[in-house]
């Protein structure tokens, strides 16, 4: 439990941004962005460095036995933009671990989208967007460090494996399926590769990460 939430209570507000137009980029993958963004360290630290191709700026994570996550407090409105667009890609994945129980619940890739529900940060909910190395899209379960964070495969190297992906989810429906709620704004965005459970070597990469209201 120890793990999710002390990532969500750490989302920081480097930026706070009230996000109404149509399409609200959370990353832009810059030199100057990275340096202030807030780290969590789950166990050591995930390598993120950055670089770029054809389609503009990526971030690199590599994590072997070791996790950490940057996070990001920015006010999006989903009855507006309720629309998450990933685009990731993962070289080297996880396959064979158990990822629905602590000892296997790592991801090479993953995003956060944070609620705040109450007065302090242990009462937060948060959807965790995945590229699993070992589920097929559309599986989901309640993390087994908090039941307050879900688990939702987005992607999975079953069909994109070390391939560029760009995937979508409807925020605000999925709150209202995987937590019972109906959250018409967002609190934070995070990031995060680790494999601190597993002690396995992860390579991923994210590259556009929006909000968009279809």
């Amino acid at each position: 439990m120890i793990k999710y939430i002390c990532l969500i209570i750490s989302i920081s507000i480097f930026f706070t941004t009230s996000a109404l137009s149509e399409n609200i980029k959370i990353f832009k993958f810059i030199e100057a962005e990275l340096k202030d963004l807030k780290v969590k360290k789950v166990k050591g630290s995930t390598t993120y460095t950055l670089g770029s191709n054809e389609n503009g700026a990526f971030l690199k994570a590599e994590a072997e036995g070791k996790g950490s996550g940057l996070g990001k407090e920015i006010k999006i409105d989903l009855t507006e933009t309720p629309f998450i667009n990933i685009t990731w890609k993962v070289e080297k994945n996880l396959k064979g671990i158990n990822e629905n129980t602590k000892k296997g619940h790592d991801f090479a890739a993953r995003v956060f989208v944070i609620k705040k529900t109450g007065s302090t940060a242990l009462s937060n909910r948060a959807i965790n967007y995945v590229f699993s190395s070992n589920n097929e899209i559309g599986k989901y379960w309640p993390s087994p460090y908090t039941k307050k964070s879900i688990d939702y495969v987005l992607s999975t190297t079953l069909e994109n494996d070390n391939e560029w992906v760009t995937a979508k989810a409807n925020v605000r429906e999925d709150f209202k399926k995987l937590h019972n709620l109906d959250v018409t704004n967002l609190n934070g965005v995070a990031i995060m590769t680790d494999t601190d459970n597993s002690k396995l070597k992860a390579i991923s990469y994210y590259q556009n990460i929006y909000f968009s209201s279809e």
